[in-house]
C-alpha cells in the first residue's frame, strides 16, 4: 500500500494489495482486493469498493455506495446519498440520526466514465458504462451504455 500524505482511519478494511495514492480519505469502509484508488479520492464510512476496482483520483464515494469487483470509476466522479440534503432544520444543526442514506450499487464490471455523477437510489447493471459526465438519475440496466443529462440509453451498436 503506497498512502503518502493520506489519512485512513483504523477503521478500515483493506483487502489483500490494495494500492492507494496520495492525499486519500479513508474511514469507515471496505476496500477490496488488488483495488487501485488515486489521488484525492475519499471513501466514507458505510462505502464498500470491491477487488480489482480502479477508483481514478478526485472521486468521491458516500455513505451507502456499493462498488461490486472490476468496476472502473473514472476522474471525479461524484457519488450522491441524499435526495433532499439539509444543513440545519428547526434552527439546529442536522446529524447522522436527521436522515438515511440512499442506497447505490454499482454492479460487477459496471464503468463510469469522468465528471459522472450518481444520484442516490440507483442500481447501474453489470457491465454497464456510464458516459463521461452524465448524470444517473435512475437504474442503468445491465450492458447498457448511457450518457447524457439526464442520462439516457444509447442504441446498442
Amino acid at each position: 500500500m503506497d498512502a503518502p500524505f493520506s489519512r485512513i482511519a483504523p477503521d478500515v478494511k483493506l483487502g489483500r494489495d490494495v494500492r492507494i495514492a496520495g492525499w486519500a480519505n479513508l474511514y469507515g469502509c471496505s476496500i477490496g482486493d488488488e483495488t487501485r484508488l488515486g489521488s484525492f479520492v475519499e471513501v466514507q464510512k458505510g462505502a464498500s469498493v470491491g477487488a480489482r476496482v480502479k477508483l481514478s483520483s478526485h472521486s468521491f464515494v458516500c455513505e451507502g455506495v456499493t462498488i461490486e469487483d472490476e468496476c472502473f470509476i473514472g476522474h471525479g466522479v461524484m457519488f450522491v446519498n441524499d435526495k433532499r440534503p439539509v444543513a440545519a432544520r428547526n434552527g439546529r444543526p442536522t446529524g447522522d440520526q436527521d436522515w438515511t442514506p440512499q442506497r447505490t450499487l454499482v454492479r460487477k464490471g459496471a464503468s463510469i466514465g469522468s465528471g459522472a455523477v450518481i444520484l442516490g437510489g440507483v442500481v447501474i447493471g453489470s457491465g454497464a458504462l456510464v458516459g463521461a459526465g452524465a448524470v444517473v438519475t435512475k437504474d442503468v440496466p445491465p450492458g447498457a451504455t448511457v450518457a447524457g443529462v439526464p442520462a439516457r440509453a444509447l442504441p446498442r451498436r
